[in-house]
């Protein structure tokens, strides 16, 4: 019992120290903390509102981009301002983004130097305590204890897995150590206190672009900033391990990398289908916000076996017409942002291959971003009468050499046993 009660006390100890920590962090960068509004010029109210951070003593202020995306994209029906912790509202102007990253910088005029947050030189340990701040709900300035769990190891992008509640209007807040250092910036949560912050060294990255190079214009950096990505993570997956596994008769790609997923389902269990049929789908866990329904960088790529048990040649091809049917792109994009889909169609019979395929290539182009493209492939097998292998991948945001390499890629690693 002494033991329970000397634990209890421990608890409490430390709970105590963590709250009184937490209101000296706030009390001392409260004139530093913003809740950045975007509003929307006809109604005069606000459309979305999130959190942001002085770092400079000539009003340089830190955010996410998706805070402001709208704004970015449609600065003629927008404008952006901030409300500070007493209540003061005034204008501010977006200078730089970094759209990977969901990270934006904001300016507001001052007329003397102001207090800002120092931005670490350090990164954390594990299991580190660090403190979120951030206007949730549109309830208040508030500060949130959480843990330091290291980086996601399931993306592509550096993401902090931080054991704490960050809430929506929180994002674009500051996440401190005990030293009151900026060690990242709220971004986004799953619930159940998981959180995900964006490492302070991205924010130092736009920083440093933004001194020595602000004289780009927003859309300009975009397009910059989308192109070098699609770049780098094509890249990344060329020269990756594509391990091949079997589903049903046929083979198929899986690429080894952490930041893609795979799942599996089949109907093996159901003795009386007509068809046996077995999924396989792979995707990256994550993509890159632009604007409204607009989403890039995305890639998913999904399989599917069929063999027919019980049916005519005639039925069995009517359900794998269906199944081609349900292929759609990967990622939302509206008439506004991106062209119709335009397809060319081609039987490969390949002489090193196992399998001969009636394939479907469509691209899209994006109309703000020269030489970005969606891609949508298909292929379908031709080649057995009761049984079929349905082979697809959607690439986001991608350059045409590019899409050209991953899929003479993927069409290679596709085959019949």
């Amino acid at each position: 019992m002494k033991g329970l009660i000397s634990l209890l006390l421990v608890l409490v100890c430390n709970i105590s120290v963590a709250v009184e920590q937490a209101e000296t962090i706030f009390k001392q960068h409260a004139p530093s903390l913003y809740q950045i509004r975007l509003i929307d010029k006809a109604s005069g109210e606000k459309s979305s509102i999130g959190s942001g951070f002085q770092i400079s003593s000539d009003g340089l202020i830190a955010t996410n981009y998706h805070v402001i995306s709208s704004y970015a994209r449609h600065p003629e029906k927008y404008r952006i301002e901030f409300l500070d912790h007493q209540g003061k509202k005034a204008h501010l102007e977006l200078k730089s983004i970094d759209v990977i990253n969901d990270l934006a910088l904001v300016k507001r005029d001052v007329e003397q130097e102001m207090p800002f947050f120092t931005i670490a030189n350090s990164v954390p340990t594990k299991g580190e305590e660090l403190y979120s701040l951030g206007n949730p709900h549109d309830l208040g300035m508030i500060v949130v204890p959480g843990t330091y769990n290291g980086l996601k190891k399931e993306s592509f992008n550096d993401r902090i897995h931080f054991t704490g509640s960050v809430n929506s209007g929180m994002s674009g807040g500051p996440v401190v150590n005990k030293n009151s250092d900026v060690v990242g910036i709220n971004v986004a949560t799953s619930g159940n206190q998981i959180g995900f912050l964006v490492p302070h060294d991205k924010l130092l990255a736009l920083v440093k672009v933004y001194n020595e190079q602000n004289n780009l214009t927003i859309d300009q950096q975009m397009e910059q900033q989308l192109n070098q990505y699609q770049k780098n993570l094509i890249g990344t997956l060329l020269k990756s391990n594509w391990p091949l596994r079997k589903l049903g008769e046929g083979m198929i790609p899986m690429i080894d990398v952490p930041f893609i997923r795979c799942w599996g389902e089949s109907n093996a269990d159901k003795s009386d289908a007509l068809v046996m049929l077995a999924v396989a789908n792979c995707s990256l866990e994550e993509n890159t916000y632009i604007s409204g329904n607009f989403f890039t960088g995305a890639l998913e790529m999904e399989f599917r076996y069929m063999q027919a048990k019980k049916l005519s040649d005639v039925k069995f091809y009517q359900l794998f017409q269906r199944q081609i049917a349900r292929v759609m792109p990967g990622n939302k994009a509206g008439k506004d942002d991106v062209t119709e889909f335009q397809c060319q169609h081609d039987i490969v019979m390949p002489e090193n291959q196992l399998i001969n395929n009636k394939a479907i290539l469509c691209t899209r182009a994006y109309k703000d971003f020269n030489d970005l493209y969606d891609v949508l492939y298909l292929g379908i097998s031709i080649d057995r009468d009761d049984q079929a292998f349905i082979s697809h991948f959607t690439l986001a945001g991608v350059a045409q050499n590019s899409a050209q390499a991953f899929t003479s890629k993927f069409m290679e690693s596709v085959s019949w046993k």
